[in-house]
């Protein structure tokens, strides 16, 4: 039994070739266009990724500036309350400060009322009581507000607290001592409002 060769006609194969090489273009332009779809999905992609970036950062520094503006208005609330503050204080010293000028002659005339009275007449002695006692209660009100007499007898001369009206030289007394108070000073929460008038010792000649 004899196997007869099958001849296939050139024009087949020719045929047959051409479509082997138009299935293998169609086949490469589908992967170029599926491949150019893939890179169009990329690009999109990474364009959504770059907004997304950005508008993350455009919220995060929106953030900071917020974070700063809120901490401008709580250093704005702080100086505001201090300055209140400091405008409350001034304002009340300010006061006792009228109030305590006001108050000084009245404490020196009931002084001197009760320097001058005649403490040997009995009649006068119930008044003179009630004037030393009225001038306690006075004074240790006062004292409360921190207002402080200052009275240097006998103690060193300073000019930060007392006024020299008149110097005399005083045997066995060092000199710059006050040796007499002519009106007695005062000082307010450690601020002089009136020093002392006083007589000072100096040397001999």
């Amino acid at each position: 039994m004899t196997v007869e060769k099958k001849i296939i006609p050139e024009e087949q194969v020719e045929a047959e070739q051409v479509e082997a090489e138009q299935q293998v273009e169609a086949e490469l332009v589908e992967n170029d266009e599926s491949a150019q779809a893939q890179d169009e999905a990329s690009n999109e992609e990474l364009n959504m990724i770059e907004v997304l970036n950005k508008k993350l950062a455009l919220a995060e520094q929106q953030i900071v500036d917020q974070q700063a503006d809120v901490a401008r208005a709580q250093a704005d609330v702080v100086n505001a309350r201090r300055i209140a503050a400091q405008d409350v204080q001034k304002a009340h010293k300010f006061a006792l400060v009228k109030f305590a000028d006001g108050l000084l002659p009245v404490i020196d005339s009931l002084e001197m009322a009760i320097s001058h009275a005649d403490k040997e007449d009995e009649t006068l002695k119930p008044m003179i009581e009630g004037v030393e006692l009225t001038l306690k209660s006075m004074l240790d009100t006062v004292d409360k507000f921190g207002l402080k007499v200052i009275d240097p007898q006998d103690e060193a001369f300073d000019p930060e607290k007392h006024q020299a009206m008149s110097m005399r030289a005083v045997p066995d007394v060092a000199p710059n001592q006050v040796i007499a108070v002519m009106q007695k000073g005062y000082e307010l929460n450690g601020r002089v409002i009136r020093p002392a008038m006083v007589m000072v010792s100096k040397a001999e000649d």
